[in-house]
């Protein structure tokens, strides 16, 4: 029998079935739902009644009434026979013999809901029928929102409840059914595309959450190994994964904003190529965090055909801008649309990024120049700049994590030493060789030499540099639509630019933001009277204040507030002992669609008028 979740999500980024285990924390969530729903019915039931028989004959009412009741007795019987089952049977026998009852249940129940309707057609006012039709739209409403775990138990419900009692408004409402009907029509159709929507995020947070327990079965397995290793290895991520997630944070949250706000056509093209450069740089840090794994044996490098055309192109579209801002040519030269290398994708592009930028910030008058030659049977992909250079006695040392020499300090003292360290532990991943020549003052030549692979189409996570407005036009119509909130929210963040991100994003979602930079700027916001709905905290404070106690503390002061802790490190132990307590941790760089799924289930949505 076919799973309900084993569909993909509606991105298509990861189509992989959940287990069965997660099939059974699916249905016993409807299962709950399903139990609530009819236990309300009987006293809903008793009121509609009462009303009624204030002026009709109610006997059939009545006898609906006491169908619920007995309906909701057995259910609660089913529960604990359905609690038993759940400790005596496994995951797949509890889904093969529930999943059919749980189906049957909710088309009884659909037709409950409906009955009423049958009942009172044609003898009640338009008052009582008007009455009716709301509360049955709330119920499906209602439904709609939270049984959709198993989406063939509620769409057994809506068909039984809803849609079979389309043709009843004919008799509902004889004068006004040529109005009522194309509204019930309407909202039959929300309904459909708002339980379907609902059931993919049940599905995805099953599924992140079992990737989440296979990650850490995977680490547990390996934490004995190569200790030395790992010291280094965990100094590189920490740094890395706050330090240089910060901006891109920022920058993500930013483009977001500023495409909320936007009415002008001749930008949309420049603000989609700014989101997706955001998504490309998102890629290269979920790349630092597989090097991790992959070092210790989790992730198996994936070796294939690149075609360098394309991955030239995206380094262009991705750096355009910048070597523009710079006052810098950036030309690439690729070897052609039938040149292709062996190589690991995302690591590839990753080394061709990094290399690129390298050059550009050392880079103060001429130009980066991007190309490709044939060497020793294979390929040499090399980046050449007019740039600083690098000293003979520093070049032994230059791919080193954290060496930076001093010349380079006295250009840009941002920066941690670690973009070429990446370029170098990539390509050992790969098997391929790297180094450069360079001379001091007149600049540098970079290269890394991959095996030639047989000429190869696209790949679909390189596509070149786009040109034309269809293509773009493409691009942005796999994006969710983001709706309007409503709400207050408080964000604690010590970096300007990522506060001024926040507070911009938030705001064009139509939600009131307040930032602090610490703890005591956040107790003086919530001294004045800002009183939050929603608390994000960021983990690591530049004043050495830690985000989660603070969030704890604001959220004992805040009990009806939600709250969740926000971080680009890895695995701390803070973070731990948050997700170990319930609160909810969100990586940076934000993903603003999986943000605003998880406001808009914390704050009241905000009708658009």
């Amino acid at each position: 029998m076919a799973s309900p979740a084993a569909a993909p999500p509606a991105d298509g980024s990861d189509d992989a079935p959940i287990s069965m285990e997660g099939q059974a924390r699916l249905l016993e969530m409807t299962f709950r739902l399903l139990l609530t729903s009819i236990f309300v019915l009987p006293l809903l039931a008793l009121t509609l009644t009462l009303f009624y028989a204030q002026a009709h004959d109610a006997r059939w009412m009545w006898a609906w009434c006491c169908f619920y009741v007995l309906f909701a007795g057995v259910m609660f019987v089913q529960r604990r026979m359905h609690l038993r089952d759940r400790r005596r049977l496994d995951a797949d026998a509890l889904v093969r013999k529930w999943k059919p009852r749980l189906e049957h249940f909710a088309l009884l129940h659909g037709a409950g809901i409906t009955a009423p309707m049958a009942i009172v057609a044609g003898h009640a006012s338009y008052d009582f029928a008007l009455l009716l039709l709301v509360t049955n739209a709330a119920i499906i409403v209602g439904n709609a929102t939270l049984q959709t775990p198993v989406l063939s138990v509620f769409m057994r419900l809506f068909m039984a409840g809803w849609n079979a009692s389309l043709p009843l408004l004919i008799w509902l409402f004889p004068d006004h059914w040529h109005f009522v009907l194309p509204l019930a029509l309407l909202h039959s159709l929300i309904i459909y595309r708002h339980a379907h929507t609902t059931h993919r995020f049940f599905v995805q947070q099953i599924r992140l959450e079992e990737r989440g327990a296979q990650m850490a079965a995977r680490y547990l397995a390996a934490r004995d190994e190569a200790q030395a290793a790992l010291e280094e290895k965990n100094r590189f991520l920490s740094t890395a994964a706050h330090d240089l997630r910060q901006p891109v944070h920022a920058m993500g949250l930013l483009a977001e904003a500023i495409a909320r706000r936007n009415r002008d056509s001749g930008l949309y093209a420049p603000l989609a190529d700014l989101q997706r450069s955001v998504h490309s740089v998102n890629r290269m840090f979920n790349a630092l965090l597989d090097l991790s794994r992959i070092e210790s044996g989790h992730v198996a490098v994936q070796a294939g055909p690149v075609a360098m055309d394309a991955l030239f192109g995206d380094v262009l579209t991705l750096f355009r801008e910048e070597a523009r801002t710079r006052g810098l040519q950036l030309r690439v030269r690729p070897p052609g649309p039938a040149a292709a290398v062996l190589a690991d994708a995302d690591l590839l592009r990753q080394s061709v990024v990094n290399l690129v930028h390298n050059a550009l910030r050392y880079t103060v008058h001429g130009g980066v120049l991007l190309t490709a030659r044939r060497r020793r049977g294979g390929w040499q992909i090399e980046v050449w700049d007019t740039g600083v250079g690098v000293a003979l006695e520093d070049q032994p040392r230059i791919y080193a994590p954290f060496y930076r020499p001093q010349h380079a300090w006295d250009i840009d003292n941002n920066g941690h030493g670690l973009g070429l360290a990446v370029v170098a532990r990539c390509a050992k991943l790969m098997g391929a060789d790297y180094g450069l020549a360079s001379r001091l003052g007149r600049g540098s030549r970079f290269w890394l030499h991959l095996p030639a692979a047989t000429p190869v189409t696209r790949h679909p996570s390189l596509t070149a540099r786009p040109s034309s407005v269809a293509w773009e036009a493409g691009e942005s119509t796999g994006r969710p639509d983001l709706g309007p909130l409503s709400g207050t929210c408080l964000v604690i963040d010590d970096d300007p630019q990522v506060a001024s991100a926040w507070a911009a994003l938030l705001q064009a979602w139509g939600i009131t933001a307040r930032c602090a930079s610490c703890a005591s700027e956040a107790w003086a916001l919530v001294g004045a009277g800002f009183t939050p709905q929603a608390i994000l905290c960021d983990q690591r404070l530049r004043s050495g204040e830690s985000g989660f106690d603070i969030l704890r503390a604001l959220m004992a002061h805040c009990p009806d507030a939600y709250g969740a802790m926000v971080s680009g490190e890895l695995r701390s132990p803070e973070l731990l002992e948050a997700e170990g307590e319930g609160y909810l941790v969100l990586p940076k760089p934000l993903d603003v669609v999986k943000l605003h799924a998880v406001l808009a289930q914390w704050l009241a949505p905000q009708h658009a008028h």
